[in-house]
């Protein structure tokens, strides 16, 4: 299989909003990889692939170049059939408004390997996860959710996730499920835009930041998270990564020392 052959199918395009997309992918003549749960891989199309009609217009380039972007896997590091990757729109770029045409049945290239260090792997069976997330930095965590959450054991797992409307919470069914079915499993997902919305919203509003300091998991856990007891991961906004993390070490907690294998603040820096 040439290195630029288009590899994969695309099976299942979900529109969360006009601007978030669940996409499904099956390789074509190939089998996936072993990965971990929380790790990315690579999705590519040529510089001939259609756009979406309102994307920002771009210098024309090679025509039958890739466009390669690293995308976090939200589907689970068991299922083998296919990946899912959890995408947002970026009008002004060069490969989402391609993959936002395209319709079921299209190819991608997909890369054969998957990587990254953003996974449970340093976590102790015996720790508590929270993760916060906005935007699509939830998918890393839907695959560790996907793979590892054990509904009703002593571990317990909670998910706070910031978006600017409710239209804009993916993955929000799933996870209400998980809440409803295991009572070792916490999901808040908060909007800053309330009043955008056109219907009256009953959840949260604000940042993800004030489920913490409102010390919203010692309501639902029934104690309180500490760095003896709970690892915390942290994707999405790079402000609310800051923010977080300022609050988080003010109570304790550390940012995690791969090499000295300490620290209980686990980060993954990126943003489109």
């Amino acid at each position: 299989m040439a290195n630029n052959e288009l590899n994969a199918v695309l099976t299942q395009k979900i529109m969360v909003s006009p601007t978030l997309a669940i996409m499904r992918f099956v390789p074509d003549g190939w089998e996936l990889p072993e990965f971990k749960a929380g790790q990315y891989g690579v999705l590519g199309l040529p510089y001939s692939a259609p756009r979406i009609p309102t994307a920002d217009p771009l210098p024309i380039k090679d025509p039958d170049k890739l466009i390669k972007r690293a995308y976090s896997v939200a589907s689970s590091s068991v299922v083998k059939e296919y990946v899912e990757f959890y995408i947002a729109l970026v009008e002004s770029g060069e490969l989402t408004p391609r993959l936002f045409a395209l319709e079921v049945g299209d190819k991608v290239w997909l890369s054969h390997k998957f990587t990254g260090m953003f996974t449970l792997e340093e976590v102790p069976d015996r720790k508590n996860i929270l993760f916060v997330a906005t935007g699509t930095g939830l998918a890393p965590y839907m695959s560790m959710i996907r793979t590892n959450l054990e509904c009703n054991s002593d571990r317990y797992f909670a998910v706070f996730h910031g978006a600017r409307h409710s239209w804009d919470l993916g993955y929000r069914s799933e996870l209400n499920g998980f809440k409803r079915l295991c009572r070792n499993f916490e999901y808040l997902p908060v909007i800053d835009h309330p009043e955008e919305e056109s219907g009256r919203w009953a959840g949260e509003t604000g940042f993800v930041t004030k489920l913490w300091k409102e010390r919203r998991l010692k309501d639902s856990w029934g104690f309180e998270p500490t760095p003896e007891n709970t690892r915390v991961f942290l994707c999405g906004n790079p402000m609310m990564i800051e923010s977080m993390l300022e609050i988080l070490k003010a109570e304790g907690f550390e940012e995690f020392n791969r090499r000295e294998k300490t620290g209980q603040i686990h980060v993954e820096k990126y943003w489109a």
